[in-house]
């Protein structure tokens, strides 16, 4: 199980976009690679396919490594580690290291 999920609130803490905050798009586990929305833009030159797409410059999210991001816990609020936990009924739940709370 990831510590990190689709649609979590993280923070980039290295990198060219050190401090910035945005939601998660999408993450690919076996490469440790996520991205995020409106973070690491890079622009991608395509062809021109057909009539109905032209060619040009795209803008689009490139990929983060999953050490350099850290999740921001929506009760609390701050910058926390993930840590997991069980419930009784064999249910595991990702929980906040600072308040403790479920994420």
């Amino acid at each position: 199980m990831l510590k990190v999920k689709k649609n979590d609130k993280v923070r980039v803490i290295s990198g060219k976009d050190k401090g910035k905050t945005g939601k998660v798009l999408r993450i690919e586990p076996d490469k440790n690679k996520i991205y995020i929305e409106r973070i690491n833009i890079i622009k991608k030159h395509t062809r021109k396919k057909g009539q109905n797409q032209p060619g040009g410059i795209i803008s689009k999210e490139g990929p983060i490594h999953l050490s350099n991001i850290r999740v921001i816990c929506p009760n609390c609020g701050k910058l926390s580690r993930v840590g997991f936990e069980v419930k009784d009924s064999g249910e595991k739940v990702r929980i906040c290291r600072k308040c403790g709370q479920q994420i």
